[in-house]
């Protein structure tokens, strides 16, 4: 799995796209150790890329909130 912090611009690219809101995003603890060396902030969006047997990479996003 990958994760990338997305910049504000992709994330309300994102928002818009979906026409959704952070608050109906699933949440990702800042302290879970697949953000460790993000320096990811409470709100931030951001975007896991995982292996997938049917689509090749599956993209999944997730705001950060404080644990």
């Amino acid at each position: 799995m990958k994760h990338v912090k997305l910049s504000e611009e992709a994330s309300e690219k994102l928002l818009k796209k979906y026409n959704i809101d952070k608050k109906q995003l699933p949440v990702i603890f800042n302290k879970d150790l697949a953000l460790t060396g993000m320096d990811a902030k409470s709100g931030e969006v951001i975007e896991i890329t995982r292996e997938s047997p049917t689509a090749k990479n599956a993209k999944y996003y997730r705001v950060v909130v404080n644990a």
